[in-house]
């Protein structure tokens, strides 16, 4: 039975596919290619069964056998057009399909991967860290190496095939998102082909989400943001900046993951392995949706009795943007996939398991193999241990951790590394950010006498169609209330989380009232019995009988929060510029001379000077542009100005890691809702 399908409900590609099809067009089709991607667009798409056929013409139409939904060869893709196959529509097809990685293998049976936003990337299977020493997850040992080291030195083909794939993001940053047309992206595919082909797994991952965000952009997809191909993009000329470097840029580019083996690190590998654990008790913590443009499921957590982090997920790709949503919240009634355990992810994270014959991935992940066997058992509260261990450590070390596993490859961090356990006091909604958008404060508590920061409180997704928003605007109207809190680190200059789960604090009723809370009626979080205390933001939906008011508070009437502009270094002035690089590629960095002595001027003045000097440098190369005896611009490889710009754009990323750092760390830095 065929069903006809929106226009973006196109199968999957392998990448490899898109590179040889858009090949095979000549010269003169191949500028015609991003006309019939848009025109192609617009026709009609039906499916039945693994075939996708969309009409070209009255008399001819594109047939895409996809088993699986992925179309996996050249040969796959048909077209009736009388040019075919060297024809513009088969190109055009492959174009507007998502590209699909190749399936990572790991153990038998094991947990689906999760995809995520961001951060900073969303790469493919193969980069992990076989031999590198990397941060621990809260209350987690550090693990161990389990693949044999890499060779020391780059072989011929891996260097030319790191060459290739240098000199494609080089094009494709000199371009701009508006100049990366199919065939652009298509060259980028073709270098990463060659890179994995050559065992670099690594950049060849990141040159996919690459190409993934690219499209995003040109398409103006809702998920899109420019700060994640700005990151990704980065990671993928910094990655092939030391591949095809000197020895010292190797060692250099190493730093962050201080390892023996620094090539190892930037190859990466094809798979993901499970270490034997042996026997787990588990303690879930709580459980939360994954949302992406083409995977919806749920993951859940949970902490063993060392502390450390392990995920289980049931994440699959999904056809439907509109029933994506729905199919995130549903997942969390699905069964937890792990031995014979017949509870749902949402019972999980209030309950235990105890594992014999676990595997577990450096990354925390879950193994779910034949010989894994679990059964249900006690949980425990987040006051109770070994749980309550997580929300020991001070909020500043949590956030120097979570930064320091942002160096890492996405695949390569170990469970938990970014989320932070803390104890808050809402102190109510007020404008906060250059918008002054109206937004959920609270200020960290902690038992140490450290600093207590003000955290701008932000939903664990903005999908409007999850529990996330809802939630927070409940909790938006009452101030006073103590939480214990589960969130997700945003980098920005000032203190700001994305809560996922929250609970009820420890009884500390003989401590006074925190200064705050002092702004009329508080309250106090009750929740029902089968809850056991805590709440899953984005899978389950606050009451208003859940937050009771308590008793009045015999402090001063009521006071509104404080409003003040926000303050720090004009950073933006060098980011924006690294961002509309990217948009709008080299021809972006040729401003008037009064624009240009203004910005050199506001950010010497603030005392940036190095960032002066960047910004300079890469209007400069941007500019250095040879032309020929008639005047006309000589074609370069554009690997100056690539290098200008890795340059600018890793200057701002340190300098915002370190704001971010010192915003949670210092208590006397001006918050913009309370200085």
């Amino acid at each position: 039975m065929s069903a006809t399908t929106r226009e973006n409900d196109w199968p999957g590609v392998r990448p490899e596919v898109v590179a040889e099809v858009v090949s095979g067009l000549s010269a003169r089709l191949q500028k015609r290619l991003d006309a019939a991607v848009a025109k192609l667009a617009q026709r009609p798409v039906s499916r039945s069964g693994d075939e996708w056929r969309v009409p070209v013409d009255e008399e001819a139409s594109l047939v895409l056998h996809a088993p699986g939904g992925v179309v996996v060869g050249p040969d796959d893709v048909r077209c009736g057009c009388l040019l075919a196959p060297a024809c513009v529509h088969r190109a055009a097809a492959v174009t507007l399909c998502p590209l699909a990685e190749a399936p990572e293998p790991t153990e038998p049976a094991a947990a689906a991967s999760v995809p995520t936003e961001p951060a900073p990337t969303e790469t493919a299977a193969g980069a992990s860290l076989p031999t590198a020493s990397v941060p621990t997850g809260p209350g987690g040992d550090e693990p161990t190496a389990t693949e044999p080291p890499e060779p020391a030195t780059l072989t011929p083909a891996e260097l030319a095939a790191a060459r290739h794939l240098h000199r494609a993001a080089c094009a494709l940053l000199a371009a701009g998102v508006s100049g990366a047309g199919a065939v652009s992206q298509a060259e980028l595919l073709r270098a990463a082909h060659r890179a994995r082909v050559a065992g670099l797994y690594r950049p060849a991952a990141a040159a996919v989400a690459v190409v993934t965000r690219i499209r995003a952009a040109r398409s103006g997809a809702p998920d899109h943001r420019l700060a994640d191909l700005v990151a990704v993009l980065r990671d993928l000329l910094g990655l092939t900046t030391a591949l095809t470097g000197p020895a010292p840029a190797l060692a250099a580019a190493s730093d962050p993951v201080s390892t023996p083996a620094p090539l190892g690190v930037l190859r990466g590998t094809a798979r993901q392995s499970y270490a034997e654990e042996g026997g787990l008790r588990l303690y879930g913590l709580f459980a939360e949706p994954v949302l992406t443009a083409t995977h919806a499921g749920a993951v859940s957590w949970a902490v063993d009795t060392g502390g450390r982090l392990s995920t289980v997920a049931e994440v699959l790709p999904h056809g439907d943007a509109a029933a994506a949503a729905p199919l995130a919240v549903g997942a969390g009634n699905r069964t937890v996939r792990l031995g014979d355990a017949a509870l749902s992810h949402r019972e999980f994270s209030r309950a235990g398991l105890a594992v014999q014959g676990a595997t577990r991935s450096v990354t925390g992940r879950l193994g779910a193999g034949a010989s894994v066997r679990a059964v249900r058992a006690a949980g425990a509260d987040w006051t109770a241990e070994p749980v309550a261990r997580l929300w020991s450590e001070p909020p500043a070390a949590q956030v120097a951790r979570a930064l320091a596993a942002q160096e890492l490859p996405y695949e390569s961090r170990p469970a938990g590394s970014d989320l932070l356990f803390l104890d808050v006091t809402l102190l109510g909604a007020a404008p906060s950010g250059r918008g002054g958008a109206l937004q959920l404060l609270g200020r960290a508590r902690t038992r140490t006498g450290g600093s207590e920061p003000v955290i701008v409180l932000r939903p664990g997704h903005e999908h409007p169609d999850l529990a996330f928003r809802a939630n927070l605007a409940l909790l938006a109207t009452a101030p006073g209330l103590r939480l214990r809190l589960i969130g997700r680190l945003e980098r920005a200059d000032r203190p700001e989380l994305r809560v996922l789960a929250i609970g009820t604090p420890p009884d500390d009723s003989t401590s006074a009232p925190a200064p705050d809370a002092d702004r009329g009626e508080s309250h106090c979080l009750v929740l029902p019995a089968d809850r056991a205390g805590r709440i899953n933001l984005g899978l389950e939906r606050l009451q208003t009988a859940d937050l009771q008011p308590a008793e009045r508070s015999a402090g001063p009437a009521p006071q509104p929060l404080p409003v003040a502009p926000p303050v720090g270094p004009p950073v933006h002035v060098l980011g924006r510029r690294v961002e509309q690089t990217v948009t709008t590629g080299r021809s972006a960095l040729a401003p008037s001379p009064a624009t240009a002595a203004a910005d050199r001027g506001l950010l010497r003045a603030a005392g940036l000077v190095t960032a002066a000097d960047l910004l300079d440098g890469l209007r400069a190369a941007g500019a250095n542009r040879a032309r020929d005896v008639f005047g006309r611009i000589v074609q370069d490889d554009h690997d100056a100005f690539a290098t200008a710009w890795l340059a600018a754009a890793d200057y701002t990323e340190a300098l915002a890691v370190a704001l971010c750092s010192a915003a949670w760390e210092d208590e006397e830095v001006p918050h913009p809702a309370t200085s």
